[in-house]
């Protein structure tokens, strides 16, 4: 094992019993196995799916089925130790964190969607095996992405979950400055989708969201041209949009949005769903298949467009860190994910010296 100096023998980290408490643990630092790396810590984002399926309560088996380890599916941070076997990585490097860790062999892993591991070894950071939410984090090579120079850590926690969920869903759509965009929600990853159609070309943007402070924080950022509340109806949607989209992307997991984006959609238009829950009611004929729509399913990013997507950020000088409106230290676990808990706050981040 090659190291830059010796880490402590010890760390707390963020545990979620649920029921919105946030404890604390001591385990041991551990040491990079076969093509692992220890890294250290320096961001490590809170996301929605965190609140939803943790935080407030456990839910589901398989991919959500929380394994009480330590928290956080959204880190970046600098190898401190590498492993034998590792191939790219050296001690000092700045890495990104593709969070699930699958099998390999499987086809979707084999597609780089290790998000869709379909053997039982497939582990997520935060949920089955240890995240972001502790100084130190023992990560396999495959999963960890070199952040560009321009890249932060904190543009990084945000590329593999929130960042990577839009920009996967605007590759599934194949935005274009020829399209207007509906995004419906204005979560962490409406922001994204907002930022991120900016540097695909997108200059028509409008968002629906219930919470005044998301609006807000998205019109003073410039990701969308017009926030509207929730509860906006088809009618004033259409007016804001200048008459139906070409692409509307659902980041809320609310059925009545959901189904709000697929009215507005244009003959031909693409919609895609990434919010997770809820349900979703439509009537096929009118909306679907008269329009002759297509309705997409995205499931966070593929290895290869994460890594395509931090290179876009460079290249495109845009930064998810600008979506983060509140910073915490890991001490602070409890007030951010409280905070995060409202779905009012932007993005809401773990930042480590």
């Amino acid at each position: 094992m090659v190291t830059t100096s010796t880490p402590p023998t010890t760390m707390d980290g963020v545990v979620l019993p649920g029921d919105r408490q946030v404890t604390y643990e001591t385990r041991e630092v551990p040491e990079p196995g076969h093509r692992q790396v220890l890294l250290r810590t320096r961001a490590s984002s809170i996301c929605g799916s965190d609140i939803r399926a943790i935080y407030r309560e456990h839910l589901g088996h398989g991919p959500e089925a929380y394994q009480g380890v330590i928290a956080g599916h959204e880190p970046a941070g600098e190898v401190v130790a590498v492993g034998p076997g590792c191939r790219r990585l050296r001690v000092g490097d700045r890495v990104a964190v593709y969070h699930i860790a699958g099998c390999g062999m499987c086809p979707p892993c084999q597609a780089g969607y290790m998000i869709g591991c379909l053997d039982p070894s497939r582990a997520a950071y935060g949920w089955q095996r240890d995240g972001g939410h502790a100084p130190y984090l023992l990560a396999e090579e495959i999963t960890c992405l070199p952040l560009p120079p321009g890249v932060s850590f904190v543009d990084g926690a945000s590329a593999a979950c929130s960042a990577g969920t839009a920009y996967e869903a605007l590759l599934r759509a194949s935005v274009s400055g020829r399209d207007r965009l509906l995004v419906t929600g204005l979560g962490p990853v409406g922001l994204a989708l907002g930022m991120l159609a900016r540097g695909f070309g997108v200059d028509h943007i409008v968002a629906t969201d219930p919470s005044p402070e998301r609006r807000d924080l998205a019109e003073r950022l410039g990701v969308v041209d017009e926030a509207l509340p929730g509860d906006t109806g088809l009618d004033e949607v259409l007016e804001a949009t200048d008459g139906p989209v070409e692409v509307a992307i659902d980041a809320s997991g609310n059925a009545a949005a959901r189904r709000l984006g697929i009215e507005a959609l244009a003959v031909f238009g693409r919609c895609v769903l990434v919010g997770e829950g809820g349900t979703l009611d439509l009537e096929p004929s009118p909306m679907l298949i008269h329009k002759q729509a297509t309705l997409i399913g995205s499931w966070v990013t593929s290895l290869g467009h994460m890594a395509e997507l931090l290179d876009r950020l460079e290249r495109w000088d845009l930064h998810p860190e600008a979506l983060v409106t509140d910073r915490f230290r890991l001490e602070e676990a409890a007030d951010a994910y409280a905070l995060a808990d409202t779905g009012t706050a932007g993005k809401v981040c773990i930042v480590m010296d």
